[in-house]
C-alpha cells in the first residue's frame, strides 16, 4: 500500500536528538509513544519521524488522525478506513487484523488521548496478532500497553542570556522564532542588535513551539521590545491567578490568551466559532455557519485573512479550493472561548447546514458528479461526524441527524464504513419515535447495511418494521425502498425465488413513482442477485441499468452496471461479452480505489480465464481477489451469484494444475497487490513483467 502521510507544509525545525532517539527505540519496541502536552510538537515530531522511516517499511506507513473523534465507537472504523479496508464484517477489528498480520508497516496513531481506553485496547490486540506490525502513538499521556516504550517530548532548548550570536543562533528555540518571524516580517534575521531580545523572548516562552509560533506571528504589529513586555505582563498575570498551575501549561495558556486578547472583536469571535469543525472549513462554509450575531457575512473572509496571519488558522489548497485548519490545541482553546449562547446557536445552524450539505451531494443519484461527491463527502467526514454526534445529544435534533446518516447510505456503502453508518443510524432511530418516515428511511438503510456484513439476525427485524410502516397512510415512498432490501435478505437466506420478486416488485413501485434515483437501485439489485436465479431476465435490467448509467453519466454507478451485467452474461455463456464489460469496470474501480467493486471483477475475470482453459491465469486472479475478500472481512462464498462459479473455477484449476502449483500460482496472485492486479487482470502486463515487479519490490 501507498502510505498516506499527512504533510506539514511548514519547515521542520530541529530536534534531532528527539529523532534519533525514537529511531533507535522504535528499531527495539514495536511500539512507541510520543509523549507531552499541547503545542510541544508531538504531531511535527512522529510525522517527521514517519516520512524518514518510510523506506524501512515494505507495506508502508500510514497516520490515523484521531482528534476528531468524540467517541471511542468509532476508533476500528476510522483505522480501518485509513488503512483502506471495507469494514464489511461484522467486527471490524478482526478485519484490520487479518490486514496488518503479515504486513511489514508503521502506523501512526496521532492524538490518542481523546479516545485513550479504545486506542489501548485496539493497540495491544494489533501487536498481539501481526508481529511484523510497528506502532508510533502520540498522546498527553502513555497508553500503557505491555513493551511501549515512551519517549517524553521536551521543549525546544534555550540558551543562555551570556552566550555568542553563533552559539545563540544553533539553538532550536532561537531557530524557530526566526524562521517564523521571517514569515512576518521578510528579511527578519537575528543579528547583535535584537540577539538579547530574541533570547529573552524564547527562555520566556520556555521553548514551546506552539507559542514561539504565535508570538513571531505578532511582529507584523508589534516590535520585539514591545511583544516581549506584552509577554512579561502576561504571563506574570496568569501565574499569579493559577499558582498550582505548571508553568510550562501556564506559559502556552497565557499566549493563548495573549493572542486571543490581541485578536480584533470579530477575529476573536471567528476563532472560537472554528472551534466547531475539526475537519476544517472552507469560506463558503464558514460564512455559512459562523457569520451573523457580530459577524457580517462580507467580513468572514478578512477575518479568516487576520487570523492566518497570527498563526491561529493555516490555510492549505485542497483540490482547488483554500481550506482553513487550526492546531488541535488552538481549537480546544477556542471551543473553551465559545459562549453558551452561541454555541447553542450555532450548533443548529451546524447540523443543519450539514444536513443541507449532505442532501445536496447524495451519492444514490444518477449524476455525472458521483465520484466528486463521494470526495467531497470524505474530506467532511470529521465534521459531519461532529454534526451527527450534536444531533444525537439533543431530542430536539435527532431527527435531523438520522435524516443525515440514511441520507449517507450510499456513501457508507461505497467507503465501505458499514459499522459507522450502522452505528450513527441505530443511534438515532433509538431517539426517533416509531412512525415518522424518517425512522422509516433510516430502517431500510440500516437494515441494508447490515446484510452486507452478513449481520442477517439483526436486519429481520429492522426490515419487518419498517415494512409495518411503509403499509402506513403517508409512507408509501418507503416501501419500494423497504421490498428492495427484503429482497437482498431473501437471497442472503438463501431464497432466491423470493428474493427476485420481491426486486421485480420494488422496481415497479419505483417506475410508478418515477423515482429514476430507486430504479437504478432496484435494477443493480435485480441484474447482480438475479444472475443466478434467472439470468436471462437478469441481463436484461443490467442492460437498462447501463444504458441508464451511460445516459446519465453516472461513472460509478457504470462500473457497477458493468459488472452486475457482465454476471448475468457469464451465467448465459456469453463468456466474451461478460470478460469485456467486467474489465472496463476493473479499469474504472482500480483508478478510483473502489475495492468493492474491484474485487469482484477480479473475480469474474478469474472465471473467464479460467474458461479459456488458463488455469494459472485463474488462479494468479482468485489468489489477487483473495487478498481483497479478506480485506474486506467478505467471501465469494456469501455472494450468491458468486459461490457456485468461485468454487468451479477453483476446482477446475485444482484438477488442471494439481494442487502444489495450484497454491503457488494463487500465493503469486496474493502478492500482486491492487495495482499491479488490476495491471494484470486487464492484459496490461504479462506474467513475466509481473515476475520481474514482484521480485524488484522484494
Amino acid at each position: 500500500m501507498t502510505a498516506s502521510l499527512l504533510t506539514d507544509k511548514s519547515s521542520f525545525v530541529g530536534r534531532r536528538r528527539e529523532l534519533c532517539e525514537s529511531r533507535r527505540m522504535l528499531a527495539s519496541s514495536r511500539l512507541l509513544t510520543l509523549t507531552g502536552p499541547g503545542g510541544v510538537g508531538k504531531t511535527r515530531l512522529a510525522l517527521k519521524l514517519a516520512e524518514t522511516l518510510r523506506g524501512s517499511f515494505r507495506d508502508g506507513v500510514e497516520v490515523v488522525e484521531l482528534a476528531s473523534l468524540e467517541t471511542g465507537e468509532l476508533l476500528e472504523p476510522t483505522v480501518a478506513a485509513a488503512l483502506g479496508l471495507r469494514d464489511a464484517g461484522p467486527d471490524p477489528v478482526k478485519v484490520i487484523i487479518d490486514y496488518v498480520s503479515d504486513q511489514r508497516m508503521l502506523l501512526v496513531f496521532d492524538n490518542c488521548e481523546h479516545v485513550h481506553e479504545a486506542c489501548a485496547r485496539l493497540v495491544d490486540r494489533l501487536l498481539r496478532s501481526a508481529p511484523r506490525l510497528r506502532i508510533l502513538a502520540t498522546s498527553r499521556r502513555t497508553l500503557g500497553v505491555y513493551g511501549e516504550q515512551v519517549l517524553p517530548v521536551p521543549t525546544l532548548p534555550v540558551p543562555h542570556p551570556g552566550r555568542g550570536l553563533r552559539e545563540t543562533a544553533r539553538h532550536d528555540a532561537v531557530r524557530l522564532f526566526v524562521e517564523r518571524a521571517a514569515r512576518a516580517v521578510p528579511g527578519f534575521s537575528l543579528h547583535p542588535g535584537n540577539k538579547a531580545w530574541v533570547v529573552r523572548l524564547a527562555r520566556r516562552l520556555e521553548g514551546i513551539p506552539l507559542a514561539i509560533e504565535l508570538a513571531a506571528a505578532r511582529l507584523r504589529t508589534s516590535t520585539l521590545e514591545d511583544l516581549a513586555r506584552e509577554l512579561d505582563e502576561r504571563i506574570d498575570v496568569l501565574a499569579a491567578d493559577a499558582p498550582s498551575v505548571p508553568p510550562r501549561h501556564r506559559t502556552l495558556r497565557a499566549t493563548m490568551d495573549w493572542s486571543f486578547g490581541l485578536c480584533s472583536a470579530g477575529e476573536r469571535r471567528l476563532w472560537s466559532r472554528l472551534s466547531m469543525f475539526p475537519g476544517g472549513v472552507d469560506l463558503d462554509t464558514a460564512e455559512s455557519v459562523c457569520a451573523g450575531d457580530g459577524i457580517d457575512d462580507m467580513e468572514v473572509l478578512d477575518l479568516l485573512a487576520g487570523l492566518v496571519d497570527k498563526s491561529v488558522v493555516a490555510g492549505e489548497l485542497r483540490e482547488g479550493r483554500l481550506r482553513y485548519r487550526m492546531l488541535e490545541s488552538l481549537r480546544a482553546y477556542g471551543s473553551e472561548r465559545l459562549p453558551a449562547a452561541d454555541r447553542r446557536l450555532l450548533r443548529s445552524r451546524y447540523v443543519r447546514h450539514y444536513r443541507e450539505l449532505v442532501e445536496r451531494h447524495r451519492i444514490d443519484r444518477l449524476v455525472p458528479d458521483q465520484l466528486e461527491r463521494y470526495h467531497l463527502l470524505r474530506g467532511e467526514l470529521p465534521n459531519l461526524r461532529a454534526a451527527l454526534d450534536a444531533c444525537m445529544c439533543e431530542p430536539a435534533l435527532a431527527p435531523v441527524g438520522l435524516g443525515t446518516a440514511s441520507a449517507m447510505w450510499c456513501y457508507w456503502l461505497l467507503a465501505g464504513s458499514l459499522t459507522e453508518g450502522r452505528y450513527w443510524l441505530e443511534r438515532g432511530l433509538r431517539l426517533v419515535p416509531d412512525g415518522t418516515s424518517t425512522r422509516g428511511q433510516a430502517l431500510w438503510a440500516c437494515g441494508l447495511l447490515a446484510l452486507r456484513q452478513g449481520d442477517v439476525a439483526a436486519a429481520g427485524p429492522r426490515l419487518g418494521e419498517c415494512r409495518d410502516l411503509a403499509c402506513q397512510a403517508g409512507n408509501d415512498r418507503i416501501l419500494p425502498r423497504a421490498l428492495m432490501a427484503e429482497g437482498v435478505a431473501a437471497f442472503s437466506t438463501g431464497d432466491g425465488r423470493r428474493g427476485l420478486e420481491l426486486l421485480r416488485e420494488s422496481l415497479a413501485l419505483h417506475r410508478a413513482m418515477e423515482d429514476l434515483d430507486g430504479v437504478l437501485y432496484s435494477l443493480y439489485f435485480a441484474a447482480a442477485y438475479g444472475s443466478s436465479e434467472d439470468p436471462r431476465q437478469a441481463a436484461e435490467f443490467g442492460e437498462e441499468l447501463l444504458d441508464l448509467c451511460e445516459r446519465h453519466h453516472a461513472l460509478v454507478s457504470r462500473a457497477y452496471a458493468q459488472m452486475s451485467l457482465g454476471v448475468a452474461r457469464w451465467n448465459l455463456g456469453d463468456c466474451s461479452r461478460a470478460e469485456e464489460l467486467v474489465t472496463a469496470a476493473t479499469e474504472f474501480a482500480g483508478e478510483i480505489g473502489d475495492r468493492w467493486c474491484l474485487t469482484q471483477c477480479l473475480e469474474v475475470l478469474a472465471w473467464a480465464a479460467g474458461g479459456r482453459g488458463e488455469h494459472e491465469r485463474a488462479a494468479e486472479l482468485l489468489g489477487a481477489a483473495h487478498v481483497l475478500w479478506r480485506v474486506m472481512g467478505a467471501a465469494p462464498e456469501r455472494l450468491s451469484y458468486h459461490a457456485v462459479w468461485h468454487e468451479r473455477c477453483e476446482q477446475q484449476a485444482c484438477l488442471a494444475l494439481g494442487r502444489r502449483a495450484f497454491s503457488g500460482a494463487f500465493r503469486a496472485g496474493e502478492r500482486l497487490g491492487p495495482d499491479r492486479a488490476v495491471a494484470y487482470a486487464c492484459g496490461r502486463e504479462s506474467p513475466a513483467q509481473q515476475a520481474k515487479a514482484g521480485a524488484g519490490s522484494r
